[in-house]
């Protein structure tokens, strides 16, 4: 069997999101605070990291992941309908971060966090979005490498530990300032 070598990689990256042939700038993770991610350990989009693994700090890169490769086709389906007494709290519907346009953190049956966007609130009922943001889309990434090493055992563990509950991606201190605040979840590293 093949050991994997987990890479500490780190990207500064436009995002553009490919969509009817109309790219649109999406994200940007700017060399001050890069993306960041273990290799290896299934973090972030297996395309995404299959075409930067191997690059050397310093190396620039464009590509681009076909839609089926990324987040998928839009799905219809994904579009639901929640009671909207699950929006609750402290007895009272949360209508100040619940509406129309707002990305919700959502938990399964299953505890797994998942996000939504609310199309809309009505009498009883709040329509979610479940599909990613980028869900139909192809994703053109244009670059640079900017750190790219064996991981350390103490970054190993850090992730061991974030994976089991324990805390943020990869030593980040706030949530709200790096992972989920694009729209789609700690993706393997703080943006």
């Amino acid at each position: 069997m093949e050991t994997v070598e987990n890479k500490y990689i780190t990207v500064a990256y436009k995002l553009y999101a490919i969509e009817n042939d109309t790219k649109d700038f999406t994200e940007e993770a700017t060399a001050e605070h890069p993306f960041q991610f273990i290799s290896g350990l299934g973090l972030t989009l297996d395309t995404f990291e299959n075409q930067v693994k191997d690059l050397n700090a310093g190396d620039k890169f464009d590509f681009t992941i076909a839609c089926a490769d990324a987040y998928g086709e839009y799905d219809e389906e994904h579009v639901i309908d929640l009671p909207k007494h699950i929006f609750e709290v402290d007895g009272k519907f949360d209508n100040k971060r619940v509406v129309a346009g707002n990305l919700i953190p959502l938990i399964t049956s299953e505890g797994q966090q998942v996000n939504g966007v609310v199309v809309e609130v009505k009498e009883d009922i709040v329509v979610m979005d479940m599909n990613h943001p980028l869900a139909g889309c192809d994703l053109n990434f244009v670059g640079e490498v900017v750190e790219n090493r064996p991981a350390t055992n103490e970054e190993l563990a850090e992730v061991a530990r974030m994976m089991s509950g324990g805390g943020c991606c990869c030593g980040c201190d706030d949530c709200g300032d790096g992972c989920g605040s694009h729209g789609h979840g700690c993706e393997g590293g703080c943006h």
